[in-house]
Order: structure tokens, then sequence, then C-alpha cells
């Protein structure tokens, strides 16, 4: 039975927690602290993002992968000739070439859609 008193009495006494003078004080430091925390994980998050580009870049040059879509396009080229005699009502086949404004284009807004994704996936951290 002296155990059933103990614990109540523990009980209310860690029930009425004290106020601190500085409670205020310490919450506002606490929040400031963890502010500048995410702005250090995004400004880390943000060069990874960017090292990480340049790296991609980088790999993309160096294994030769603008030569093999310039060596690509005469087989596009042929395949459209090839479409063309084929279905020769499609008149959409013979105008779509695959050139390198268009590739450049591609990879543009691919570029832009990954920086969206970028700053939309850094604004949910």
């Amino acid at each position: 039975m002296a155990e059933v008193d103990f614990e109540r009495r523990l009980e209310r006494m860690f029930q009425d927690i004290p106020a601190f003078p500085d409670a205020g004080e310490f919450a506002e430091r606490i929040e400031r602290r963890l502010d500048r925390g995410w702005a250090t994980r995004r400004w880390l998050i943000g060069a990874a993002g960017v090292v990480g580009g340049v790296l991609g870049a980088s790999q993309l040059i160096m294994s030769n992968v603008f030569q093999r879509v310039e060596s690509a396009e005469g087989s596009a080229r042929l395949l459209s000739s090839s479409l063309s005699q084929v279905a020769p009502q499609a008149s959409l086949i013979p105008d779509l070439s695959a050139g390198s404004g268009i590739v450049w284009a591609a990879m543009g807004v691919a570029i832009v859609m990954m920086g969206f994704v970028l700053t939309r996936v850094i604004e949910e951290i």
C-alpha cells in the first residue's frame, strides 16, 4: 500500500511543471538554431546539386554522347525517309528531324525541369 501512495504523490509532484523565468528566451534561441540549421541544410543540398550537375555534365561530355547523337542523326534521317516511303500520306514524319537543335532544346528543357524539381525538393525539406 505504501507504494501506491508514493506513486500518487510522485505523479502529483510532476504534474505541475514549474515555469522558468527565461522560458521565452530559451524557446526563441532554440528556434533560431533550428532555422539556422535549415538554412545550412538548404545551402548544402544546393551545393551538392550543383556539384552533381557539373559531374554529370562532365561525364556526358567525356563519354562522347554528343558524337553518338550526331552519328544517330544519320540513322534518324534514314528511318524518317523510309517511313515517308511507307506512309506517304503522313506529312508530319518528313518534317521531323533529329537535328542537333532538337537535341539541345530537349536537354535544355530537361535541365530546367531538374531545376524545378530541385527547388521543390528543397522547399519540402
